[in-house]
């Protein structure tokens, strides 16, 4: 009987792990030791940047020059990454009156933005597993 459960277990334990994913962000280029850096995760070319459209957020007390989180709640499958530095802690990322972010950001491919806001696509990136990604913030 303890070996029929055992199995049983072992099955569960396979099911639920199949699509478990770890994401690793390296941060780098932080350049002021305050504020948080908020993390925004889309899946999705529609609404991509839009506020209150990533699927999940993340936010990390800055407190060195590169900073670092491991995402461990998203299953496999395709994202972009945005983020910003939010050094005087408003919630919000502040802008120029031409829309250009005024504080640090950055973005998953490490995509620099030229005249406009980056697409989904050239942000993408497929989770499938272990991944680990570099972003280097822009200032």
């Amino acid at each position: 009987m303890n070996s029929i459960l055992l199995f049983f277990i072992s099955v569960l334990a396979g099911v639920f792990t199949q699509n478990s994913s770890e994401l690793t962000i390296n941060i780098t280029n932080i350049e002021s030791i305050k504020g948080e850096i908020i993390i925004g995760v889309f899946n999705t070319d529609k609404n991509f940047l839009k506020d209150g459209s990533a699927i999940k957020n993340y936010s990390i007390k800055v407190e060195n020059h590169s900073e670092q989180i491991i995402i461990t709640d998203l299953p496999k499958g395709e994202y972009a990454i945005s983020m910003y530095h939010d050094e005087n802690s408003d919630n919000e990322c502040n802008r120029n009156f031409l829309g250009i972010p005024k504080e640090p950001y950055g973005f998953s491919n490490n995509i620099k933005p030229k005249f406009s806001a980056p697409a989904y696509e050239d942000c993408k990136f497929i989770l499938d597993g272990e991944k680990e990604l570099e972003i280097k913030l822009l200032n």
